[in-house]
């Protein structure tokens, strides 16, 4: 039996802050984008800064399943495959996505509520 490696402590340690965020985001392309930033930390992180992902090589997608999508040149990198295949990466980055997913659409949701909140504060 192979031993599956387990990320969940650095998911635990970024969790608060990205509900916090994704709390305050105003819009959907706010979702999208503290989304991305997480990730960014989550896998500098994973892989002690050996690993830089740029903005564009994640992507929040709503609409699909997963509802996320990790550049291929990122996918095929030997190090990062190999710790996908034999890790709760997928899981980890998974959960995330959910949760900015379920923000994402409450704000689709409720457009109305957002740009009323933009107004009350250049007021």
């Amino acid at each position: 039996m192979t031993r599956q490696r387990s990320f969940a402590k650095i998911e635990k340690k970024l969790l608060p802050k990205f509900r916090n965020d994704i709390g305050t985001a105003e819009s959907t392309e706010d979702v999208k984008k503290f989304f991305v930033y997480v990730m960014q930390d989550f896998f500098s992180q994973v892989f002690a800064g050996k690993l830089k992902l740029a903005y564009d090589d994640i992507k929040l997608q709503p609409d699909q399943t997963p509802p996320f999508v990790l550049d291929e040149q990122v996918r095929s990198r030997e190090d990062f495959a190999s710790e996908w295949d034999a890790s709760d990466l997928p899981r980890v980055m998974t959960r995330f996505a959910e949760l900015a997913v379920n923000r994402y659409k409450h704000l689709e949701k409720n457009p109305e509520k957002t740009e009323a909140k933009i107004r009350n504060v250049t007021l």
